[in-house]
């Protein structure tokens, strides 16, 4: 939360004698997570496969499964309360951040319309979706380091990379695949303008809405719970 309050505080230090419009205000509330490392997003994500990776890790998994037995009741219960403190951070972060930017320009234009209302929405639910793709990973590797890795390698290396190919006219056959990158799409669902990955020169990756990136990333995380799910009812602890 203090990562992503550095945001507005550094914003409003330097650029506080100019209007606040609506992608500066996104920026800010966010805390830079569209355009830059989404901090409270990798940060609740930790959280995430702490919760269920720290059992494998410090083998309290057995004393666990012997004081509930019912595995698919206790990985609910992991889900339900990953999700709800995930959720009650994410609006405090955005509340502190509102009130860092109320302090800096007195104003946050259009804080309760669209585009913005909608960008902000996006953001809780992108870092809700972000949250419970590192609970699934550290269920799945039943540990903390592969799921560190995955978590920090897929969106700021692999993602990266297959975009920046699909420039090249050898890869275009990467460019229909762009829109399926589940963490590169889920990032749309906090853009304000969803034009700004559209200009003359580049190639056409044809992405799909606010929301329907959002499912794209939301599929993925649901592929990675329901199989790390499935195995820990079929695995020995």
């Amino acid at each position: 939360m203090l990562a992503a309050l550095a945001i507005p505080v550094i914003a409003g230090f330097a650029v506080s004698d100019q209007p606040l419009d609506q992608t500066t205000a996104a920026a800010g509330l966010n805390g830079g997570a569209a355009f830059g490392i989404p901090f409270l997003a990798v940060f609740m994500a930790i959280i995430g496969i702490f919760a269920t990776g720290h059992e494998y890790r410090h083998g309290t998994i057995q004393p666990t499964l012997t004081a509930l037995p019912q595995r698919s009741r206790l990985i609910l219960a992991k889900i339900l309360v990953v999700s709800g403190v995930t959720v009650a951070v994410t609006l405090l972060s955005l509340a502190l951040n509102a009130l860092t930017l109320l302090i800096f320009w007195g104003d946050v234009p259009g804080l309760f319309e669209d585009p913005l209302r909608s960008a902000l929405i996006g953001y809780v639910v992108y870092t809700l979706i972000y949250t419970l793709t590192g609970l699934g990973l550290g269920l799945l590797f039943r540990g903390v380091p592969s799921a560190l890795v995955v978590i920090f390698l897929a969106p700021l290396i692999i993602e990266n990379l297959i975009f920046g190919l699909s420039f090249l006219p050898a890869a275009d056959w990467l460019v229909p695949v762009v829109r399926f990158l589940p963490f590169s799409s889920g990032a749309r669902l906090m853009a304000v303008d969803l034009t700004a990955m559209s200009a003359p020169g580049m190639p056409d990756f044809d992405y799909f809405g606010r929301w329907g990136s959002g499912a794209v990333f939301a599929v993925f995380a649901a592929v990675i719970v329901a199989a790390a799910w499935t195995l820990f009812k079929k695995r020995d602890a």
